[in-house]
C-alpha cells in the first residue's frame, strides 16, 4: 500500500497507481457515475484498460511533471476509497485548479471539504502556491457549497474551450 501523501483526521490521500487493480477499478467506477458525468464530464473511460491509461496519462504524468495531481481519498477508519481530490494544472487556466469528486455513498459527510482543505494547505506550504482556482458547473450546488466552505470566492464565468460548457471560476488566495 502506498504511503499517504496527505493525511487529515479522517482521511488519507494517496497517489494513484496504474499497477493497483483497486485503483483501476475505482477510477472506472467513479468516472462513470452519473454525478461525475453530469457535473464534470465524460472522460471516455469505459474499460479497466481505459482507467489504467487515464491514471498514467493524467494523475501519474502530473505527479512527475508538477509534483502534484489528483489523489485517491481513503477513509482511515474503514480503508474504503471515497473519491479523488487534488490539484490539476490545466493548460487553459492561468492558475492551478483544485479538483474533487466523490462516490455517491460518501457525499454529504464533509469529506470533500476536509480533503480540499488538506490539499490547499499542502499547496500553500509545500508548493508555495498563493492563488488556486476551482471550476464548477453552475448547477452543481453541492460543489459550490464546498468551495465556499473552503473560502473560495466566485470570480467570473469561463469556458475552457469553445465546445465546453460555461463554468463558474472560483479563486482562493490567502490574505496578505
Amino acid at each position: 500500500m502506498a504511503k499517504a501523501v496527505i493525511e487529515t483526521e479522517r482521511l488519507q490521500l494517496h497517489e494513484l497507481s496504474s499497477e493497483s487493480p483497486e485503483d483501476i477499478a475505482f477510477v472506472r467506477r467513479l468516472l462513470n457515475e452519473p454525478s461525475f458525468l453530469d457535473n464534470i464530464g465524460d472522460r471516455g473511460v469505459r474499460s479497466l484498460e481505459d482507467a489504467r491509461a487515464y491514471i498514467v496519462k493524467g494523475p501519474i504524468a502530473s505527479y512527475r511533471a508538477n509534483g502534484f495531481g489528483l489523489y485517491r481519498v481513503q477513509i482511515k477508519e474503514s480503508g474504503e476509497t471515497a473519491g479523488l481530490c487534488g490539484l490539476v494544472n490545466r493548460p487553459t487556466l492561468a492558475d492551478v485548479d483544485l479538483g474533487y469528486a466523490l462516490l455517491p455513498e460518501f457525499c454529504g459527510r464533509g469529506y470533500a471539504a476536509e480533503a480540499g482543505a488538506a490539499v490547499l494547505a499542502d499547496a500553500r506550504a509545500r508548493l508555495e502556491l498563493r492563488r488556486i482556482v476551482a471550476i464548477v458547473d453552475p448547477r452543481n450546488a453541492g460543489s459550490i457549497r464546498v468551495l465556499e466552505k473552503l473560502d473560495f470566492r466566485f470570480e467570473k464565468m469561463v469556458q475552457l474551450s469553445p465546445d465546453d460548457d460555461v463554468l463558474k471560476l472560483f479563486a482562493s488566495e490567502p490574505s496578505r
